[in-house]
C-alpha cells in the first residue's frame, strides 16, 4: 500500500470508486496502533452525510485530494455499522474486511488472524495527538474507556442543500380532428328560350334564303356553373415545449441534539473563584 501520506493529507478529501463517482468526503482516519499509519477513514454518505462507513486503505490510491477505492458506493454504504468517535475493536475490523473482501496491511484477510501479539486495536488519529502518542489515557473514565481528563462536548449541526429529482413529464402530441365546413357558392345555369317571329320585311331574305320545303334540326350547347371544393395544407402556427425555472422556498425541520457538560461533584468538592476558564 502507498504510505505517502499521513492524516493531514487524509482529512476532508473526497472518496470516489472505480467507477469515478463520488462516495463522500473523509471525516476521521484511523491509524494502526503498532505503526502509527492511516489504516481506515470514515467517509459520511447519504443525503447530508447522513450514513458514516468505514472505508479500508489497504488497496486504495491517494493522489492529489482524492482517494481511490476498488468499491462502489453502494458497497460502501451496506457496510458494517461502527459509531463514529469510537475505537475501532479486532472483532469488528475483522468484520470489515471480511466484509470488503480484502486483506489488511499485514497481508491477511483475516484482520484477527496471526495479529494478537503485534498489534492492538485501532484507534482513530483523532485521539492521538503529537504529545500523547506514547500514552492515550491519563484519565479514568467511570463509564467507559479511559480518556485524558477533559471532555469533549460536540453538537449537530443542520446543513441544507438541494437536491433534483424527476417531477413530472410534459410532451406534446400532434393528432387530426376533423370539421364540417359549408360555404354558400353563386351559382348560374343556362335554359332554352324558344323566340317565334313573324315575317317581316326585316326577316324577309333570311326567312327565304333556305328551301322551300325541307325537314332541319337545329341544335344548340346548354352550359351550367357547379360548387367544386379543393383543400390546401398551410402553416398555422409552430408549438414549442421547454421549461422555465420558478424560484421557490421549502422548509426543513430536524432536530438537533447537543451534548452539554456540567460539574458534578461532593460536597466538598470547590472550584476557583471563576468556575469555569477559557482557554484560548
Amino acid at each position: 500500500m502507498n504510505r505517502d501520506y499521513t492524516p493531514d493529507t487524509l482529512f476532508d478529501a473526497t472518496v470516489t470508486g472505480t467507477d469515478g463517482d463520488k462516495i463522500g468526503k473523509v471525516d476521521e482516519v484511523y491509524l494502526d496502533n503498532r505503526s502509527g499509519d492511516p489504516e481506515w477513514v470514515s467517509v459520511k454518505t447519504g443525503l447530508f452525510g447522513s450514513n458514516v462507513a468505514l472505508l479500508p486503505l489497504s488497496q486504495a490510491t491517494v493522489s492529489n485530494g482524492t482517494i481511490t477505492v476498488p468499491f462502489d458506493k453502494a458497497k460502501v454504504k451496506d457496510a458494517p455499522h461502527h459509531d463514529p468517535g469510537a475505537e475501532l475493536s479486532e472483532t469488528e475490523e475483522a468484520d470489515l474486511y471480511r466484509y470488503y473482501g480484502v486483506s489488511d496491511s499485514y497481508g491477511s484477510a483475516d484482520a484477527t488472524s496471526g495479529r494478537d501479539e503485534v498489534r492492538e486495536t485501532t484507534t482513530s488519529a483523532a485521539d492521538l495527538t503529537d504529545g500523547h502518542r506514547e500514552s492515550a489515557s491519563e484519565g479514568h473514565d467511570t463509564s467507559g474507556p479511559n480518556t485524558d481528563n477533559a471532555m469533549t462536548r460536540s453538537k449537530e449541526e443542520l446543513r441544507v442543500g438541494t437536491e433534483t429529482r424527476e417531477a413530472g413529464r410534459a410532451r406534446l402530441r400532434k393528432y387530426i380532428t376533423t370539421e364540417n365546413v359549408s360555404r354558400t357558392v353563386p351559382v348560374s345555369h343556362e335554359e332554352v328560350v324558344v323566340t317565334r317571329e313573324p315575317i317581316t320585311e326585316e326577316n324577309r331574305g333570311a326567312a327565304l334564303s333556305g328551301g322551300d320545303l325541307t325537314e332541319e334540326e337545329h341544335e344548340i350547347v346548354l352550359t351550367e356553373e357547379r360548387a367544386v371544393a379543393e383543400k390546401d395544407v398551410v402553416p398555422v402556427e409552430r408549438v414549442k415545449v421547454g421549461t422555465e425555472t420558478v424560484q421557490g422556498t421549502e422548509t426543513v425541520q430536524a432536530e438537533l441534539r447537543e451534548e452539554q457538560i456540567d460539574l458534578d461533584g461532593d460536597s466538598a468538592v470547590t472550584t476557583g473563584a471563576t468556575g469555569e476558564r477559557t482557554r484560548n
